[in-house]
């Protein structure tokens, strides 16, 4: 059966699983709303089943792979929840010091999604390391709205200062060349910038379809940013001009990619959303910034 993309599904259908993702709609509320899109003998569940990750399917780098060890540490953080758990990704073999990466994944805490992402940064030469918020609460529950759930329960003030814990835990790693770089997906978009604006000595930041900092924080960025939209995504597009302005006014480096006809989460190969000429041309980008801010 060919692999379902976006274009498969009635843009309004999409928007409310974006809603549903966001926890601005109930998974009933979901569901009423799209019984109408319920046509040919599929069922509104049959819908957000078809919508939802299928993570096995979509594996880039299996976690025996030999070319990368891993190993899962713990990160204190004593101005947030205590101490939270984190996957670590580097090449086999590896000896001395790695420029490394800080990968952040959406609301749903650490997912094997974000794990194999964090695995593929490896293969590219670096430390990586991939924080879950959801450790305080037992770690991501494996399932998409347990963890959902979970997340939605979260003192963010408490989350934030677990990722600012990780970024420092990893640039103080005997491993790691001190050089880090934060790549973020939707929610961990939202955390990229927010890092890059708390932290000087950052070498780099990527953000994904995240949330901006208030206008006001721009002036605090010294990282160089690479910012990545979709193309089909009001909730974070609206906010941009304004962020950028700011940037700009401060003289903070910034590039600024937007993939037309993409959707919220195309970078994500688990799920229909995924667009895949527009994820590998972002990767590329992605890693052509680290490399030239962490490696050069």
């Amino acid at each position: 059966m060919p692999r379902l993309t976006a274009a498969d599904f009635d843009q309004e259908l999409l928007i409310l699983f974006d809603a549903y993702v966001h926890g601005d709609l109930s998974r009933r509320g979901f569901l009423d709303r799209a019984g109408k899109f319920a046509v040919g003998g599929m069922t509104a569940a049959g819908l957000l089943a078809a919508l939802s990750p299928n993570f096995a399917a979509a594996q880039v780098v299996p976690k025996d792979d030999a070319r990368i060890s891993t190993e899962v540490v713990d990160v204190p953080s004593p101005s947030g929840y205590g101490s939270l758990k984190a996957y670590v990704a580097k090449p086999a073999g590896a000896t001395g010091k790695l420029p490394s990466v800080l990968v952040i994944h959406e609301n749903r805490g650490l997912n094997p999604h974000i794990e194999d992402i964090t695995r593929r940064i490896a293969l590219e030469g670096y430390l990586a390391l991939a924080p879950d918020a959801l450790a305080p609460l037992g770690g991501y529950p494996g399932d998409e709205d347990k963890a959902r759930a979970l997340f939605a329960t979260l003192d963010q003030s408490k989350t934030r200062q677990d990722m600012l814990a990780s970024a420092k835990a990893l640039m103080g790693r005997a491993d790691s060349t001190g050089r880090v770089g934060v790549v973020g997906f939707c929610y961990g978009g939202g955390i990229a910038h927010m890092l890059s604006t708390q932290i000087p000595d950052l070498a780099a930041a990527v953000p994904y379809y995240g949330n901006h900092p208030p206008a006001e924080d721009a002036a605090k960025v010294k990282a160089p940013l690479q910012i990545h939209f979709a193309g089909v995504d009001d909730r974070i597009n609206n906010a941009w001009p304004p962020y950028e302005a700011a940037l700009k006014a401060a003289g903070v480096r910034h590039e600024a990619h937007q993939y037309p006809g993409t959707q919220h989460g195309f970078n994500n190969d688990t799920t229909p959303r995924f667009d895949a000429a527009a994820a590998e041309l972002s990767w590329g980008r992605t890693m052509g910034f680290f490399k030239e801010h962490l490696k050069g």
